[in-house]
């Protein structure tokens, strides 16, 4: 399991988010990944890393959705049962990847982030 994502509950991170969310910013959409989870607002794309063995530092990362430059999928196959998707941010070269199981399916997340990144 681990490095699989799994849908979480945004009502949550909104809590969570307080202290970091502007005025008015919704979270819509989240996702984890063991400690370390990503999460979709109405205004942005937050990687959330948490550090150390406890977890207790955290990290987080602030992309706007205008610096999305693309993205893709890989689906599960026969003997690799996992998804993968890949985000790039402009100005690095290498993409932020991340790993779904088929419990959450890839084509949903990658829905939502199109819904933002093509707006």
């Amino acid at each position: 399991m681990l490095g699989n994502a799994a849908k979480i509950d945004p009502v949550k991170i909104q809590r969570e988010f307080s202290l970091i969310l502007a005025p008015g910013e919704v979270v819509e959409h989240a996702y984890q990944l063991v400690r370390d989870y990503f999460v979709f607002t109405d205004k942005r794309f937050v990687l959330v890393d948490k550090q150390g063995i406890t977890g207790s530092k955290t990290e987080y990362h602030s992309i706007p959705y205008k610096s999305i430059t693309h993205f893709s999928i890989e689906t599960a196959g026969t003997f690799d049962l996992d998804a993968e998707l890949k985000i790039w941010i402009s100005g690095t070269a290498a993409p932020i990847q991340k790993q779904f199981n088929k419990k959450l399916s890839i084509y949903e997340v990658q829905s939502v982030l199109a819904s933002y990144v093509l707006r």
